[in-house]
């Protein structure tokens, strides 16, 4: 199936973008980079570490599944419906949605971060927000064009 070339290079884009910071946290986690932000900055603590590390792991894997996928023009991922993807739109909004609020309850209640201060994990939920978007209108558009 011909796939628009901005659907693979988005997702790939957005995929290395969230792999930097996978990768620039456990940087900073197992030896502390002068020129990085400190472990508080990359961490919420939402989930203890050596777990969130494995998670964080698999959603690469996925991404990457789906980046291929798209760049083959085949796969699981490519053939999904224009429902999923109407589906994984509104998730898309109800994830980004989240994270506004989870900003603003971060900023009333730390008021010490302010504006910027324990903003990367929130900024990364919006690049996998953006992500499932982009899956999702991909699907969403093009089964509803056929």
């Amino acid at each position: 199936m011909a796939v628009p070339q901005v659907y693979p290079l988005m997702l790939w884009l957005l995929a290395f973008l969230f792999s930097l910071r996978v990768f620039g946290q456990m940087l900073v986690a197992y030896s502390p980079i002068p020129y990085l932000p400190p472990m508080e900055e990359w961490y919420s603590g939402l989930i203890p570490y050596p777990i969130l590390v494995p998670i964080q792991l698999a959603i690469i894997v996925l991404l990457l599944k789906v980046c291929l996928d798209f760049s083959r023009g085949d796969g699981f991922f490519i053939r999904l419906t224009s429902l999923t993807g109407r589906r994984l739109c509104w998730f898309s909004y109800a994830y980004a949605g989240s994270m506004v609020v989870r900003y603003i309850a971060t900023m009333a209640l730390y008021p010490e971060r302010r504006w910027l201060g324990g903003v990367i994990p929130i900024i990364f939920h919006f690049v996998l927000a953006g992500y499932v978007y982009t899956l999702g209108y991909f699907h969403s558009r093009r089964t509803a064009a056929t």
